[in-house]
């Protein structure tokens, strides 16, 4: 290695040292924190006491825990799979449909107005969907105003619909993520191959599923990656909008977790449950990424 080899390695070492600190500080030392005291009973003071898997044993054996988990797969289909299927035909439709018929500002206008819930704050938006879903609330109101009575209900707090309700809003503050990941995604696309499958007499939804989903198929794993893995960590929204109610209907791990620490002062047994939702994010992401590696080595051939 020449000089200016090792001067330019030594450059981006001491360029890159802060932010290896501070990721070290910030997640690796608490992590590691936070695994240890999973193996002990500790009330947040005091001395904690070593007990080894006792915290595990309890959770794997903790109805609430897989309660929580099911919940937590329904709030997947409502934040990666709804709308990365919804926000690609939406991206295709403004993209190859809208844009041509109208033009690309009319196209990025209504972008723009699906991608708005995405930068509200979460507790602005779960006051609103609160007040709106409330038993005397604008959604109940509307329904008795067209003679619908019988479809009023307590949306957030009836069990029965209240990881729904949920699952509709997580759907409406999702969209506009994927879309506009997509439709990025369509700018590479190249303007022929519609063309072309125009001239060979192709529909839309043939155009769109030959060629669309094809050539995006980088940005559905981005999408499907980070939707998932927020999902997974889905903790404000559950916060504001139910507190994990009524009873335990829409109790997610993260929430979980938050309840044990700081409501019941069990902090070896919410440590558990942040171990094992981080070894589950971890597996879930590798599984991603490996199967994004494996179709782009196989699209490279």
């Amino acid at each position: 290695m020449t000089r200016k080899q090792q001067a330019r390695r030594g450059g981006y070492v001491i360029f890159l040292l802060p932010g290896l600190i501070l990721s070290f500080v910030v997640i690796v030392v608490p992590l590691l924190m936070n695994v240890g005291i999973s193996f002990t009973r500790w009330q947040g003071v005091g001395t904690p006491k070593w007990i080894g898997l006792r915290n595990y044993t309890q959770l794997f054996h903790d109805a609430n825990f897989w309660a929580s988990f099911r919940h937590t797969i329904a709030i997947v289909v409502a934040m990666a799979i709804v709308p990365t299927v919804i926000g690609l035909i939406l991206a295709s439709v403004l993209f190859d449909i809208i844009a041509k018929k109208f033009n690309d500002r009319t196209a990025s206008f209504f972008r723009a107005g699906i991608f708005i819930p995405q930068v509200l704050p979460v507790a602005v938006t779960g006051i609103v969907w609160g007040w709106l879903l409330a038993p005397t609330g604008a959604v109940n109101a509307t329904l008795k105003n067209v003679g619908l009575t019988g479809l009023a209900k307590n949306w957030l707090g009836d069990p029965k619909w209240a990881l729904l309700s949920v699952m509709g809003i997580m759907v409406w503050v999702q969209l506009g993520y994927p879309i506009v990941m997509f439709m990025a995604g369509l700018q590479r696309v190249d303007p022929n191959l519609y063309e072309a499958a125009g001239l060979d007499g192709a529909s839309w939804w043939q155009r769109f599923s030959k060629i669309t989903v094809h050539m995006v198929r980088p940005e559905i794993y981005v999408v499907l990656v980070t939707t998932t893995i927020a999902a997974l960590k889905t903790f404000a929204q559950i916060f504001v909008l139910t507190g994990g109610g009524p009873g335990n209907a829409t109790l997610v791990p993260s929430y979980f977790s938050y309840k044990e620490f700081f409501e019941d002062a069990n902090v070896g047994y919410g440590s558990a449950i942040s171990t094992v939702m981080v070894i589950i994010i971890t597996i879930v992401a590798t599984v991603f990424l490996r199967l994004q590696t494996a179709e782009d080595r196989a699209g490279g051939k």
